[in-house]
């Protein structure tokens, strides 16, 4: 098994980074590259679902990924210990009808000793909006490094 830095015990920069990096992976919308930042055995609960199994993140995730289109997520740190952390997070997505959402949550992430995250469990309220509301408007894939944080987008 190999290591997926940066690793526990976490400090408040490796912890951000940690974030980071979850941000950059859920930006790409690839499924696969995004689970191998879980273990194989992960469970989740993702709003009312319990999704066990990195192949059953994968399969979450294509389902999520086809409905939720032009997905954009910004991620930021919000506490962290040894080996969790949690964060509070917003995406803006559109539906199949062309409808623009905003989705906000938080997320409390438990990893293992190879930094892989182990446990995750994520509370999410959704909010439809105008497309003349979205805030989160870089072209897809990684936010950049200058974009607003959620802080100076008043979200």
């Amino acid at each position: 098994m190999s290591d997926r830095p940066p690793l526990p015990p976490f400090t408040a920069e490796s912890a951000a980074r940690k974030a980071r990096l979850a941000e950059d992976g859920w930006n790409s919308r690839d499924p696969e590259t995004v689970a191998l930042a879980y273990t194989v055995d992960t469970a989740w609960r993702n709003r009312s679902e319990f999704i066990d199994g990195r192949q059953n993140v994968i399969a979450f995730l294509r389902r999520k990924w086809a409905r939720e289109l032009e997905y954009r997520l910004v991620k930021e740190l919000w506490a962290f210990t040894e080996n969790r952390i949690a964060v509070r997070f917003a995406y803006e997505w559109h539906d199949l009808e062309g409808r623009w959402h905003r989705s906000y949550g938080n997320e409390n992430w438990e990893f293992d000793e190879h930094g892989l995250m182990r446990r995750r469990f994520a509370c999410i309220n959704d909010l439809p909006i105008g497309e003349a509301d979205r805030k989160l408007r870089w072209p897809l894939g990684r936010r950049p490094d200058d974009h607003p944080g959620l802080d100076e987008l008043g979200l």
